[in-house]
């Protein structure tokens, strides 16, 4: 039965977020709140954890999985970003948008489309997830959480308790969220494709 944490969405208690990290840490999947919807996420050198999410979510290998980090410095560590690509990065993050970019060799193969080579890569602007990523010094390996057959992502937090607490190990409660999931962009196959459409005003890479 997974645990269940109610974090004040804007100060979220430090107490709360250790323990959600040493959870992460352990090899745990939790759900947590984001400025678009809410998301699985596990730390990024787990196999297990991944593909618990890959379960849960009824996902292939294909399926691009989402790299959640604290900053742009942080991102340029997994993704190769020429100067039109960085433009836009700085332009968009943070903000509800997935990026999807060349993955550098500090991805694992696992991780990556199996064919592209490619990572999508987001930098939220939602204090949970800040505090969750200052406090786990690198980034959160992370999925939409929308489960097989739906369309739109949960946002409540007491449905994915009621739905998914066999499933995982921890429910972050920052409350309701959004049921939009970002907005898809893939940087890696030069002009900005949009892939997504989602929260994030993509009218810019039109």
């Amino acid at each position: 039965m997974s645990q269940y944490f109610k974090a004040h969405p804007a100060n979220p208690q430090p107490r709360l977020i250790r323990r959600a990290v040493e959870i992460i840490r352990g090899g745990g999947v939790i759900a947590y709140p984001t400025d678009s919807s809410y998301a699985l996420g596990c730390a990024i050198g787990e196999k297990a954890p991944l593909e618990r999410i890959r379960r849960i979510r009824k996902v292939g290998d294909e399926h691009n999985f989402t790299l959640v980090c604290k900053d742009l410095s942080e991102l340029s560590v997994y993704a190769a970003v020429d100067n039109d690509a960085f433009r836009l990065l700085k332009r968009f993050t943070p903000g509800p948008y997935t990026f999807i970019l060349a993955a550098t060799r500090e991805v694992p193969r696992r991780l990556q489309h199996p064919r592209r080579r490619s990572i999508g890569l987001r930098v939220p602007d939602y204090p949970i997830v800040s505090a969750l990523l200052a406090q786990l010094g690198e980034p959160l390996m992370s999925s939409t959480l929308i489960l097989p057959g739906e369309r739109r992502a949960l946002n409540d937090p007491e449905e994915i308790r009621a739905r998914l607490e066999h499933e995982i190990d921890l429910v972050i409660d920052g409350g309701p969220c959004d049921a939009l999931p970002t907005s898809v962009v893939d940087l890696a196959s030069g002009a900005p494709q949009v892939r997504r459409e989602g929260k994030g005003d993509t009218a810019a890479f039109a």
